[in-house]
């Protein structure tokens, strides 16, 4: 059984990896600011230390107080709309604490990363589904923050001979009966839609009707939160000497925002009210991977990531937080 490292284990699908962890009889320390993410979604028998990645005093202490095996990286800023209005902070926290963090893990010699990136790296798509290899074009200062990193690993793998796996991630979605998406502010659809559904909220904006898609609004590729933390316990006994590869985790087959809002009104039984909005600049007509490499590599599947169990199993979750409202409920950001 390995130890493992994790960043950002108090977050969405940080935690739901942290326990599917523990579960498998590993070791799991987290270290995470609690800037975004909740210390109530960590798992029990994790060992968490609060503290941001970039401190290099307090993580160099961490890491020579115990070996860690490998680092599982899901630390960082992440909010699309911020990230175009203040990319400076982006680039600071993602960028430079994360080669702050990259430096004091060489220090410490531990050759072996798995980092979360994001679709985001590929900016507006010239094809669709999108492999590996498709153009890196970022269109905001998150993707591009992202792809940095990855670029920063790719050198690190070739000079220190680190094992790394960097994975795509198209749309984290969906949820397990302790975890769930909680963010503030929330901009992610799935979780929009179900409050519209459930009266948390007026509406559920949709930015334009009128893309090349079978019914006008944006095609996304949705992928369940548990095949994400699958496909990183997966590559921990994949990655290779001097090797960083990069995965795309995503289903391979897109749905509408008019079609995970029939979805939710199907799982909830309320209608999902919505408002007609102008195009969001960036926002691609389709974002779809392709999911070959990693099911290839890693005889990955994204068993869990139908439509009708992403939506249930994060409506359920939901329902769960409102009925422990005002107390608190279990939260993953």
């Amino acid at each position: 059984m390995a130890n493992i490292l994790v960043t950002g284990g108090a977050g969405y699908v940080g935690s739901v990896c942290c326990r599917q962890l523990l579960e498998l009889g590993h070791s799991v320390t987290v270290v995470d600011d609690l800037s975004t993410g909740h210390r109530e979604a960590l798992p029990s028998g994790a060992v968490f230390c609060q503290f941001s990645i970039g401190d290099r005093e307090s993580l160099s202490g961490l890491l020579k107080s115990q070996r860690f095996d490998s680092v599982f990286h899901f630390a960082a800023k992440a909010l699309i709309p911020e990230s175009v209005a203040n990319p400076g902070v982006f680039f600071d926290s993602n960028v430079g604490d994360g080669i702050r963090m990259l430096e004091t893990i060489r220090e410490a010699g531990i050759r072996r990363f798995v980092f979360s990136s994001s679709a985001a790296v590929y900016g507006t798509p010239v094809e669709t589904p999108i492999v590996e290899s498709h153009p890196k074009a970022p269109v905001n200062s998150y993707g591009e923050t992202k792809l940095m990193l990855e670029r920063a690993l790719d050198w690190y793998a070739k000079a220190y001979g680190w094992g790394v796996a960097s994975f795509r991630y198209f749309n984290a979605s969906g949820a397990t009966g302790e975890a769930g998406e909680a963010h503030d502010p929330e901009t992610h659809l799935i979780p929009i839609a179900l409050q519209a559904a459930m009266g948390q909220r007026e509406y559920l904006e949709i930015y334009g009707n009128d893309y090349p898609t079978p019914d006008g609004t944006c095609v996304r590729d949705f992928v369940h939160v548990l095949d994400i933390a699958d496909a990183h316990i997966r590559v921990l006994d994949a990655m290779q000497d001097g090797v960083a590869a990069a995965y795309n985790i995503g289903t391979g087959t897109g749905y509408t925002v008019k079609e995970i809002c029939r979805a939710i009104e199907t799982v909830t039984g309320h209608p999902v009210p919505v408002r007609m909005g102008a195009r969001r600049p960036g926002d691609p007509p389709i974002l779809c991977a392709s999911p070959k490499k990693i099911m290839d590599e890693l005889g990955w599947k994204p068993s869990r990531s139908s439509l009708e169990n992403i939506v249930s199993s994060a409506f359920h979750w939901h329902e769960s937080v409102l009925a422990a409202a005002p107390a608190g409920g279990r939260l993953a950001g």
